[in-house]
């Protein structure tokens, strides 16, 4: 039995370590990843940052990709004050959740969002774009 526990213990150990001080191996529940991509700014957003190249955009770059394609869903809105209003949302709101969801790595700082996610979230997305026009 001593040893079975050793084999448990090394098992759990290697697995931390496999996961490295990021952590972002680590695998997400379906539901994080769902709630991630389950708003328009969010998905517009790593719909942008898939494709970049380099999977890299600078952060007011991806306020204009962002404001563009959430614009062409909605004539109607303004073009400054929309602009500002996804500016204030991706910075407070939808990079935060993205990055919590180990889907995006952004540098407040330096201005960098850059696309971690893997297969699953590209997945998603190819699977969800068809029908963003009949919402």
């Amino acid at each position: 039995m001593d040893e079975s526990r050793e084999l448990g213990t090394r098992d759990i150990q290697s697995i931390d370590e496999g996961t490295g001080s990021s952590g972002r191996e680590r695998s997400l529940s379906p539901d994080t990843i769902l709630s991630a991509v389950a708003n328009e700014h969010r998905r517009a957003t790593l719909n942008a940052l898939d494709n970049a190249s380099e999977k890299t955009l600078e952060y007011d770059a991806l306020v204009d990709r962002v404001a563009d394609r959430v614009r062409n869903e909605d004539p109607r809105r303004e073009s400054d004050e929309h602009q500002q209003r996804v500016r204030i949302a991706l910075h407070h709101t939808h990079l935060p959740k993205l990055e919590e969801a180990r889907i995006i790595d952004y540098e407040a700082e330096t201005g960098h969002v850059r696309f971690v996610g893997g297969e699953l979230e590209q997945d998603l997305l190819t699977l969800v774009e068809p029908y963003e026009a009949y919402e």
